[in-house]
């Protein structure tokens, strides 16, 4: 049996109206091609939907009950069809993201909620993992979307990378807070709070002070420069941090919270990286978040680098 949705709609029509001329109009069709469409449904189902005497139809016992399978078809292909539409306009579905702990307390979580404010039947995963971790979980693809510190290259992960600058966090009643670019030079023997020393910025911190004849005094040995915060504000140390660390302050050109965050000299680098997997397509959902993550993270720069 080869059954048609026009075929179902004409006959659906065609029962409702009780007439060949009104359901073709109501259909923008023709009588005759109304009346082929229902001798041809006839004709693949095996048995008559109407008697016709005196140029009536009358519906036979079998029709009101075909009635009810055909309006069972419709009713799910138009629900169908709806959910189709949905995803289409990215109303509905399901977005899975992996994010580094530097990104998961306050950038991501505005990222996303503002990419969500308007898509109610989205429903997503937030997970924090190390970037090591999301590496492995991209690679694997068990997650739509990764945001992480850059990684090598690999196969089975596409990844577009960002550079961005690290700043150095200090009080707001801190004397250098008057400066504009903070040097080696100001910070020589002063206090410092970094990452472990197998961290990308660690290194480049560390050589910088080298470098330019500068001493360059560790106090606090961070896994996360988030913490480091709470140092800073109490006048224990500076910090010299990745570009999401400073705006997880919400307003830290402004010195929210107390503290302030100045550019620092030599450019300290702090890469990060949205991944997606590789082997298969990214779904509509995951495309436009990653191009609104892209995009929120140029306007990051552009707010808090003066």
């Amino acid at each position: 049996m080869n059954l048609t949705i026009r075929q179902l709609t004409t006959f659906r029509e065609v029962l409702r109206t009780g007439s060949i001329s009104e359901a073709g109009r109501t259909l923008g069709r023709t009588q005759p091609s109304v009346s082929a469409m229902i001798a041809g449904l006839e004709n693949e189902i095996g048995f008559r939907l109407f008697e016709r005497e005196h140029g009536r139809l009358t519906p036979t016992p079998e029709a009101h009950y075909f009635l009810e399978e055909a309006e069972a078809v419709l009713s799910r292909l138009t629900q169908s069809t709806n959910t189709l539409q949905e995803i289409s306009n990215l109303k509905r579905g399901r977005l899975r993201v992996a994010c580094h702990p530097a990104a998961s307390g306050f950038f991501m979580p505005s990222v996303l909620g503002q990419f969500l404010q308007d898509k109610p039947a989205i429903k997503a995963s937030l997970m924090m993992r190390s970037s090591k971790v999301i590496e492995e979980l991209i690679a694997s693809q068990q997650y739509d979307l990764g945001f992480t510190e850059t990684p090598e290259p690999r196969k089975s992960i596409h990844q577009k990378d960002f550079d961005l600058e690290c700043l150095c966090a200090m009080p707001s009643s801190d004397p250098l807070a008057a400066k504009s670019l903070i040097s080696t030079e100001d910070l020589d023997g002063a206090n410092l709070a970094t990452l472990f020393s197998e961290h990308p910025t660690f290194l480049q911190t560390s050589a910088a002070f080298k470098n330019t004849g500068k001493s360059f005094e560790r106090r606090f040995e961070l896994r996360t420069f988030l913490p480091g915060l709470q140092f800073v504000k109490a006048g224990l140390c500076y910090l010299i941090c990745d570009l999401i660390t400073a705006f997880s302050c919400n307003d830290p050109l402004h010195g929210t919270g107390g503290i302030v965050f100045r550019r620092f000299s030599p450019r300290i680098s702090s890469s990060v990286s949205i991944l997606t997997p590789a082997h298969r397509p990214a779904s509509l959902i995951t495309q436009n978040f990653g191009q609104k993550l892209g995009d929120d993270i140029h306007a990051m720069k552009a707010n808090i680098l003066p």
